[in-house]
């Protein structure tokens, strides 16, 4: 799809939680605007619209998807919905922005990046965390050999979500719930970022709710070797508040991150020393970083985005379906 403008129109599909923060983000967007939303409440729909002054509103998804001044949608419905909602957003001709998890299984990732291929439209899976500075320095301290050789990684990301309720979104098997796929996803990205590699071998221990989804496991990814070998340690739970830091460890040091699926800032360490500290002072939530490289790509034609790449969704994928494999 060609553009002339120097502006991508945004759509968005949905009104819960995260679009909120997704909209609230938008005063540091200078590449986009939001020009519709739509959800199945009209009231909903309408409420959205007038608070983040957007002008166009729809209680019909079709609606928005046939709307011309829309270029893209950003897509945060159920888990389970993400893969229709994108092949329709796709027929659409409409860039897409799909919230993680991309889909509820490696191959209905594949099935929708092949549809994607067929067509002219931009597709990314809304991995915030990859394009926030602190995970940037972070990669370029390791990137620079500042911790020499890696030896771990060790990432967690848990909040307590109880009471269990079995009509809660979070917990609802029939639209994907679980801690791994709601939560777990940002440790096995994070994991995958910085090691490039499938574990050879996954061991796990997993907890579940009454109705039998799970709500907290603990992983232990082995990427083989004994001289060479890398070791990730990553942890989600819907059943208390983890650290969420996450620690980055090559043999002359580490990296650590506070809060690393919304960080902020990074600390380098040799031994017992901080020797480097990174803070990006933003002011903003921290989701305007990907729709800004978003949009960079709808603008330029690109179809994939060169720091969350269709094969990075594949591989988180595969790698939580071996995890689920094991409980």
């Amino acid at each position: 799809m060609a553009h002339e403008r120097n502006k991508t129109r945004w759509g968005i599909l949905s009104t819960g939680r995260i679009t909120h923060q997704f909209a609230q983000d938008f005063s540091h967007v200078p590449n986009g605007e939001i020009v519709a939303v739509t959800s199945r409440s009209r009231e909903s729909a309408d409420a959205f619209a007038a608070q983040y002054n957007i002008p166009r509103a729809y209680a019909d998804y079709s609606k928005m998807l046939d709307d011309p001044g829309v270029d893209a949608v950003y897509i945060a419905t159920p888990h389970t919905l993400h893969y229709q909602n994108a092949v329709d957003a796709i027929s659409a001709r409409k860039h897409v922005l799909c919230e993680k998890p991309f889909t509820v299984s490696a191959e209905e990732s594949r099935q929708l990046f092949h549809v994607a291929n067929q067509s002219s439209v931009f597709v990314m899976e809304a991995m915030w965390t990859y394009f926030l500075p602190a995970i940037r320095q972070a990669r370029e301290w390791f990137e620079e050999g500042r911790i020499g050789k890696l030896r771990q990684v060790k990432a967690d990301f848990g909040y307590p979500l109880l009471p269990f309720d079995p009509d809660r979104r979070e917990y609802d098997a029939d639209l994907g719930g679980g801690c791994l796929l709601e939560m777990g996803i940002y440790p096995v990205a994070l994991a995958w970022l910085f090691i490039q590699k499938d574990p050879d071998d996954i061991q796990v221990v997993a907890r579940t709710a009454p109705n039998g989804v799970e709500d907290e496991v603990s992983m232990l990814f082995d990427y083989g070797g004994n001289d060479d070998g890398i070791a990730a340690t990553l942890g989600t739970s819907f059943r208390s508040k983890l650290q969420n830091w996450a620690y980055v460890i090559g043999e002359e040091g580490y990296i650590a991150i506070p809060d690393f699926w919304r960080a902020g800032e990074c600390y380098l360490y040799q031994l017992d020393s901080r020797v480097d500290h990174f803070e990006d002072g933003r002011k903003s939530l921290g989701f305007n970083y990907e729709t800004v490289a978003a949009n960079e790509d709808i603008l330029a034609g690109r179809q994939q985005n060169a720091i969350m790449p269709w094969t990075n969704t594949i591989r988180f994928q595969e790698h939580m379906e071996r995890v689920r494999g094991l409980f």
